[in-house]
């Protein structure tokens, strides 16, 4: 077992590489990746038609999972959260859960271009893989929204520059 368990978040436009980053964090031994779009998808996806829809169901599932993750992270154990941490209230919730537990978290900021997240889009979404396919019009509908930490915020936040070449 690891000497203490950390928690994981993910900050990042659409199509950033955030739920790639985020499983390669769950490799870590004693580490358990949750998915927020896994679990949208699974439970409310005839649901989900509107930005406003989407908010509503990540709330209900914040609410349900939170005892989750603070039960997991008292046991020891490691916890990535492939939720977005996008806008500063998204994070204050990630930032509640390290707080409440008292176990360190590592906020990973993927800095990556419109252009670099639109054509991983159009990628993820040719692919069929991913829980849901995002169009461009949904694409700048959030993005709009995209907040990126700031240092008053008190989170430790690891940068990761991504690049059209994949290296960071």
């Amino acid at each position: 077992m690891p000497a203490s368990p950390h928690l994981h978040l993910l900050c990042g436009k659409i199509g950033a590489g955030k739920s790639t980053l985020a499983a390669e964090l769950s490799m870590q031994p004693e580490t358990v990746l949750i998915s927020e779009d896994a679990w949208l998808k699974a439970l409310f996806a005839d649901d989900i038609a509107t930005g406003a829809d989407y908010v509503r169901f990540s709330d209900r599932l914040k609410t349900a999972m939170e005892p989750h993750v603070l039960g997991l992270l008292a046991k020891g154990i490691s916890v990535v959260l492939d939720f977005p941490a996008n806008t500063r209230s998204q994070r204050d919730w990630l930032k509640h859960l390290s707080v409440q537990s008292g176990v360190p978290h590592v906020l990973h900021y993927l800095d990556a271009s419109d252009a670099l997240c639109l054509e991983r889009l159009h990628a993820r979404n040719a692919e069929g893989e991913h829980a849901f396919a995002v169009t461009d019009a949904q694409f700048w509908q959030f993005t709009k929204h995209f907040d990126p930490p700031s240092p008053e915020e008190g989170l430790n936040v690891m940068r990761h520059v991504q690049r059209p070449d994949g290296a960071e």
